[in-house]
């Protein structure tokens, strides 16, 4: 017990960077997700959309962050900061994920709605913000809700180029020690974290719940 009391300090600290990564990257990549979903409705650069969300969507994020971390330099856009490396793969990456949601949810609407707000003079800003974004909403809380979770345990990977995260402080305290404690710890950081992030969606969804 005393051993676990002793290197929670060094897992909180690399949490703290873990909810860095995973508050940054979902205040972005939401905004940039309803974004591209109307991108995607366009004629032309509508397909450009659909290119880049197949191909976010179908490589694995590993691979992006190495990618941006490595690759960028070789030709010529030498990026110094690890974090930000790691943060320009993940809103690029979950801003794909998050567009094809919206999308969805969007496309769920029935035509008849916009009809509707066209003969009450509504412009597209009141139409979007007061009749559509609402129901898109509850349609697609409970799928980024998903995202949000996975989000939580994709943040183990900014390890892979050396930042000292949640997951890299209990490797480091297993390697010296040996002992596996501070990995048993690091998932409890994440369970707790993952359960907090459960009870809030809940809520939200109760909020949302007199959209029909």
């Amino acid at each position: 017990m005393s051993y676990l009391l002793e290197i929670i300090p060094q897992l909180a600290q690399g949490f703290v960077l873990t909810l860095q990564v995973f508050i940054i990257t979902l205040v972005i990549a939401i905004p940039l997700g309803v974004l591209f979903a109307y991108l995607l409705r366009l004629p032309v650069i509508g397909w450009f959309m659909h290119f880049y969300v197949w191909v976010m969507r179908g490589t694995p994020l590993l691979l992006q962050i190495i990618t941006v971390y490595y690759g960028l330099p070789m030709i010529g856009l030498n990026i110094q900061s690890r974090l930000f490396a790691c943060l320009i793969a993940f809103v690029l990456n979950y801003a794909a994920y998050f567009a094809e949601i919206f999308r969805g949810g969007i496309a769920a609407i029935p035509q008849g709605q916009y009809e509707a707000a066209q003969v009450l003079r509504f412009s597209p800003w009141q139409t979007a913000r007061l009749i559509i974004l609402p129901q898109v909403t509850k349609i697609v809380l409970p799928s980024v809700m998903n995202e949000v979770v996975n989000l939580v345990k994709d943040s183990s990977l900014v390890y892979i180029v050396g930042l000292f995260d949640v997951t890299l402080a209990a490797q480091t305290a297993m390697n010296r020690d040996i002992t596996l404690a501070p990995m048993f710890l690091a998932g409890l950081f994440y369970l707790l974290f993952i359960g907090f992030l459960t009870l809030i969606s809940k809520q939200v969804e109760k909020q949302f719940s007199y959209y029909k």
